[in-house]
């Protein structure tokens, strides 16, 4: 094992500079924090987590580079992908001003699996995700590494992942942070709903003009 904890470091960092890196789960987890009670935002944290072990074991499959090749099953999840982020935008845009108040007190609270399921949705149908495990099981993890390590590696990004954004949902469920967006918490969840709605529109654009990105992207 000593031999690739070398792999594993960079693995790692790769990682954290990818998970950090503001995107559909980040914008997801900040709207859970302030909108949601704290056990949703963390279920909301533990679907993105396990989202990574589906990028994971089709890497480890071979699917995802057969995903990456393939123009037409690539085009299908930006498809999908950019509907399921409008149908969230569209959500978001629909916030009204108390709305942070009225959903931690329980009257539009989530169900804990649609919590879940909404961060295992997000994660998984996120085409850039698909991109980077298929970059990192190709490129920077060495073919003659052992699947058991791998797999390794794969469990550390699934905790890892989990465990960064249920750090972002404990930070936004303070009682001090969503006072602090209490009088324009309905504004920050529109302005999410209009990223989450320019994302979706580049999936869709690049899916027009035939543009699949390079996987060292």
């Amino acid at each position: 094992m000593s031999a690739y904890w070398a792999e594993f470091a960079t693995v790692a960092v790769v990682h954290l500079l990818a998970v950090a890196s503001p995107g559909p789960d980040f914008a997801i987890m900040i709207r859970q924090g302030l909108c949601q009670s704290r056990r949703n935002a963390l279920l909301t944290a533990t679907g993105i987590g396990l989202g990574i072990m589906v990028h994971v074991s089709y890497s480890l499959l071979g699917i995802g580079l057969l995903i990456q090749q393939s123009l037409t099953l690539f085009t299908i999840l930006k498809v999908v992908g950019a509907l399921y982020l409008t149908w969230i935008a569209i959500q978001c845009l629909k916030s009204k001003a108390g709305a942070i108040h009225v959903e931690t007190r329980g009257a539009k609270r989530q169900s804990g699996p649609a919590a879940f399921r909404l961060g295992f949705l997000t994660n998984t149908l996120n085409p850039k995700a698909t991109l980077f495990f298929v970059s990192l099981f190709s490129v920077i993890i060495s073919p003659g590494t052992p699947v058991a390590v791998q797999a390794g590696y794969g469990l550390y990004m699934a905790v890892a992942t989990g465990l960064w954004f249920a750090g972002v949902a404990l930070f936004f469920t303070l009682p001090r942070v969503r006072r602090v967006f209490d009088r324009f918490g309905h504004w920050l969840d529109r302005l999410m709903g209009g990223v989450l709605l320019l994302l979706a529109g580049r999936l869709l654009m690049s899916t027009v003009s035939g543009d699949s990105p390079p996987l060292q992207d």
